[in-house]
C-alpha cells in the first residue's frame, strides 16, 4: 500500500485484470507521471482521504501506470491529460472516465461506476474508436494537404498572444518547424512567446504547457520530451534566422538537459514542479534553500534519442563543443544500453531491475532520424539507422502504415493502434534515411505510410502540421548536400548553415558508393533538389551561390 495515498495499487500487468475477473469488479487505472503537478496534488488530498481509499481499495482494482514508461497504456486510455482516472472491465474495455478528481468528484464517480456496474456489467464496456478495425482513410498525396495545413496555421493562429489556439498554450515545436519555412513570422512570434513565458530563466529549460491563451497559469513541468524538441525548434529559428535571441535559450536548453537531468551516461526523464511552485517563481539566490522539484532521472530510448538529435543540430549550426560532446555520450549510452546494433531492436528504458517493452514505434522513429543526423554531423550512425528501421519495417509495419508496437499484452495492448504524429516522424526519418543513402526502399514506405492518412486531411489540425512537412518533401523531394569532405571541413560546416532545416548532409560524398545521383568531386560540395543539381562548389560562399541557384 501507498504510504501517501492509502490505495492499494497494483502494477500493470495480466495479474490485475485476472483478480478484477475473479472478484467481478472494475479496474481503476491511474495514468500519472513524476512530472505531473495535478498527479501529486491528487495523491496527496484525493486518494489520501481514507473513506476514498477504503471505497477505491473494496470495490475495485486500482492500478497505477507511469505514462513515461508505459506509452502504450498511455495512448489508449488517455483521457485528455494527465492525471487520468479510467475506469475498465477485466477485459480492459473502458466503463468511462475523467482526468483530475478532488475528494467530492472522486466520490460521486465511484457511485456512479457502482451504479453502472451493478445495472449493465461487463456489457457497459467499450472499445475507443482509436482501436477498432478500421484502418485509416489512404488517399493520394497532393499539394492541397501541405497548403491545407499551412492554412490551418494561418487560421487557428492567435493573433493577440502569438500560439495556436484559444484556451492552453502549447509550444507545439514541429508546428513552429513546419511554420519556419511557410509561415515565418507567425513561427518566430511563437518562439517568443515561448521564450518569454515558458523558458526557466534560472535553471534554463522549457516548461510544458501555459494553461491560459495570454501564456499565464504556466504548468512548472519539464519533461525531457519537450525540452528537446522545443531546443531543436529554437535551433532551427536560428538558422533560418542567424538571431541569437532564438539561439541562447537553446545554449541554455542544452546546459539544462546536460546538467539538471544528467545521469552521467543520458538525459533523464523529467523535473516536475514537487507539491507547489514557490521554487520555480524564487529567483536564482533563494532556490537553494527551497526543496528540489521531482526527479525522473529514468534514461528513455526515445526521449534521449531526441536529445541527441537537438544537440547534433546545435552542433551542426554553431560548432558548440558541449553540445557535440554530450550528444556523443548520449548516442554511446543508447548503443551500449538501450539498441542492439546488429538486430535494430530498440528497448524503452532499462532499470536495475526491470526493462521496458522493446519495439515501440516513437522510440524506432527518433532513434533513426538521430542517428542519420549523427552521420551527416559526425559521419557515423547511418548502419544503427538502417538496423532500426529494418526491424520497424519488418515487425511494426502493418498493412501500409505503423502501429505504436507489439499487438501484445492486458488490456487493449493488443488491439492495433496507429498514432498518426508517430506514423509522421517514423516516415519523416525513413525519407532522410532514403535521401542520406539514396535507397528508393524508405522512400517507398515513407510515401506508402504517408498515403495511409491522406484521407483524412480535411480533419487534420496544427498538431500534426509535421505531416504537411513530410508530404511536401514527398512531392518536390529531400535537398541534399553531398560533401566530398570529411566532416568537419569548412565545406561540411556551410553545408550544415544553408537555412533549411529539412534538407539532408551527406558527409565523405565523394565514396558514398553511388548513393546520390551523381558523383560528388572530392573537395567540393553539391546541391541536390529533385532532379536538379549544383555544379560542384569548391568553398563556402561558392556553396552559397549554387544553394541559391538550384532551389530558387
Amino acid at each position: 500500500m501507498s504510504d501517501e495515498t492509502r490505495v492499494e495499487w497494483r502494477d500493470w500487468g495480466p495479474e490485475a485484470f485476472a483478480e478484477a475477473d475473479e472478484r467481478d469488479c472494475p479496474v481503476l487505472l491511474s495514468l500519472s507521471a513524476t512530472w505531473c503537478e495535478g498527479c501529486h496534488e491528487m495523491d496527496a488530498i484525493t486518494y489520501a482521504e481514507p473513506r476514498i481509499a477504503a471505497n477505491v481499495n473494496e470495490g475495485f482494482v486500482p492500478v497505477r501506470v507511469d505514462v513515461d514508461r508505459h506509452p502504450r497504456v498511455r495512448e489508449r486510455y488517455n483521457m485528455g491529460g494527465f492525471p487520468t482516472t479510467a475506469f475498465l472491465t477485466p477485459e480492459g474495455e473502458l466503463l468511462t472516465g475523467a482526468g483530475y478528481l478532488d475528494v467530492d468528484g472522486m466520490r460521486q464517480v465511484l457511485e456512479s461506476v457502482r451504479s453502472m456496474w451493478t445495472e449493465k456489467g461487463r456489457d457497459a464496456g467499450r472499445v475507443p474508436r482509436a482501436l477498432n478495425a478500421d484502418l485509416p482513410p489512404r488517399g493520394e498525396l497532393t499539394d492541397e494537404i501541405e497548403s491545407h495545413l499551412a492554412g490551418q496555421v494561418e487560421v487557428k493562429y492567435d493573433d493577440d498572444y502569438a500560439g495556436w489556439g484559444t484556451d492552453a498554450k502549447f509550444p507545439l515545436p514541429r508546428t513552429v518547424e513546419f511554420a519556419l519555412k511557410r509561415d515565418r513570422n507567425r513561427a518566430l512570434r511563437t518562439l517568443d512567446a515561448v521564450r518569454d513565458h515558458l523558458t526557466d530563466d534560472v535553471d534554463g529549460g522549457f516548461f510544458r504547457y501555459a494553461g491560459t491563451s495570454d501564456w499565464g497559469d504556466v504548468a512548472y513541468e519539464k519533461p525531457l520530451d519537450t525540452n528537446a524538441a522545443v531546443t531543436r525548434a529554437f535551433a532551427n529559428a536560428f538558422l533560418h534566422t542567424g538571431d541569437e535571441a532564438y539561439l541562447d535559450p537553446a545554449l541554455d536548453a542544452v546546459e539544462f538537459l546536460t546538467d539538471d537531468l544528467w545521469t552521467g551516461y543520458g538525459v533523464g526523464g523529467s523535473l516536475g514542479p514537487g507539491l507547489g511552485r514557490a521554487y520555480y517563481a524564487a529567483p536564482a539566490e533563494e532556490r537553494a534553500d527551497l526543496d528540489e522539484p521531482r526527479r525522473d532521472l529514468t534514461v528513455f530510448a526515445g526521449g534521449n534519442a531526441l536529445a541527441a538529435d537537438a544537440l547534433l543540430a546545435v552542433t551542426a549550426y554553431t560548432d558548440d563543443e558541449r553540445a557535440r560532446g554530450y550528444a556523443d555520450r548520449i548516442l554511446d549510452g543508447l548503443e551500449r544500453d538501450l539498441i542492439d546494433a546488429d538486430s535494430g531492436e530498440v528497448t524503452h528504458y532499462r532499470g536495475s531491475d526491470e526493462a521496458g517493452e522493446s519495439d515501440l514505434l516513437e522510440d524506432a522513429a527518433r532513434v533513426v532520424e538521430a542517428y542519420v543526423r549523427a552521420a551527416g554531423v559526425r559521419g557515423e550512425g547511418i548502419d544503427v539507422a538502417r538496423a532500426v528501421a529494418d526491424r520497424a519495417i519488418g515487425r511494426l509495419r502493418v498493412d501500409g502504415s505503423f502501429v505504436d508496437g507489439p499487438r501484445s499484452g492486458p488490456g487493449l495492448l493488443d488491439r492495433s493502434f496507429r498514432p498518426l504524429d508517430a506514423n509522421v516522424e517514423m516516415a519523416t526519418a525513413l525519407a532522410d534515411l532514403a535521401a542520406f543513402t539514396g535507397e528508393d526502399r524508405y522512400r517507398e514506405v515513407a510515401r506508402e505510410t504517408a498515403e495511409a492518412f491522406a484521407g483524412a486531411t480535411e480533419r487534420l489540425g496544427v498538431q500534426v502540421a509535421g505531416y504537411g512537412s513530410l508530404v511536401g518533401r514527398l512531392r518536390r523531394g529531400t535537398t541534399v548536400i553531398g560533401v566530398g569532405a570529411d566532416p568537419g571541413s569548412d565545406l561540411h560546416r556551410a553545408a550544415w548553415r544553408v537555412a533549411d532545416h529539412e534538407k539532408v548532409v551527406v558527409p565523405n560524398a565523394d565514396d558514398a558508393d553511388g548513393s546520390l545521383p551523381r558523383s560528388v568531386p572530392s573537395g567540393t560540395a553539391v546541391v541536390f533538389a529533385g532532379d536538379d543539381a549544383s555544379e560542384p562548389a569548391e568553398t563556402p560562399d561558392e556553396l552559397m551561390d549554387q544553394v541559391g541557384e538550384v532551389l530558387s
